[in-house]
C-alpha cells in the first residue's frame, strides 16, 4: 500500500496535499484483518486560495463508536485537538473535513457516508466544501462536498 501526498480535481484547478504525518495516521488504521474495526477522525489544515494542505489527522479516541462496518466520531478529544491547533496557529490551521476507513481495497462511499457528508457540508460556518476521505487497504477515496452543487472527486496527481 502506497498512499500519495498530491491530489487534484480533473481540471487541476484545485490541488490538495496530505503531509506525510497524515498519511502515516491513515496507514496505521487500515483495516487489514477480518476483526479490525473502522477508524476515523478530523482533517485539519490550511487553505491557500483554492488549494488545501492537510497537516494533521486526529486519531480515534476511546469514546468513538467503532465496529467492522461502522464508525461514529464522538466530539470528545477530537474537538479539543482542533480548537488547540486553531488557537495555536492563530486561525490558519482549521477544520477541513473528516476521514474514516473501509475494509475494501478501493473504498467507495456508502449512502450513509454521502448523507453525513452533505449534512456536515451544510453545517460549515465558512461555507467551504467539506473534505471527505475514506481510507481503504490499497487506495484513498477523496471528495469535496459542497452544501449546494456538485461534489468534486479528487484523483492522485501523476
Amino acid at each position: 500500500m502506497q498512499f500519495v501526498n498530491g491530489w487534484s480535481t480533473d481540471d487541476k484547478r484545485l490541488l490538495l496535499n496530505f503531509e506525510d504525518g497524515v498519511l502515516e495516521v491513515f496507514k496505521m488504521h487500515v483495516q487489514r484483518g477480518v476483526h479490525d474495526h473502522e477508524a476515523g477522525g478530523l482533517l485539519l489544515g490550511e487553505v491557500r486560495g483554492e488549494h488545501l494542505s492537510i497537516t494533521l489527522a486526529t486519531i480515534p479516541t476511546e469514546h468513538d463508536k467503532r465496529m467492522r462496518y461502522f464508525f461514529e466520531r464522538m466530539p470528545f478529544g477530537h474537538a479539543d485537538v482542533a480548537q488547540k491547533i486553531w488557537s495555536k496557529s492563530r486561525g490558519t490551521t482549521r477544520y477541513l473535513g473528516e476521514w474514516h476507513t473501509h475494509p475494501q481495497d478501493v473504498p467507495t462511499p456508502s449512502g450513509i457516508d454521502r448523507s453525513e457528508w452533505h449534512r456536515m457540508a451544510c453545517e460549515r460556518k465558512d461555507k467551504r466544501p467539506f473534505l471527505a476521505v475514506i481510507v481503504g487497504r490499497s487506495d484513498l477515496y477523496v471528495e469535496l462536498v459542497p452544501a449546494r452543487g456538485i461534489s468534486k472527486i479528487l484523483r492522485q496527481c501523476s
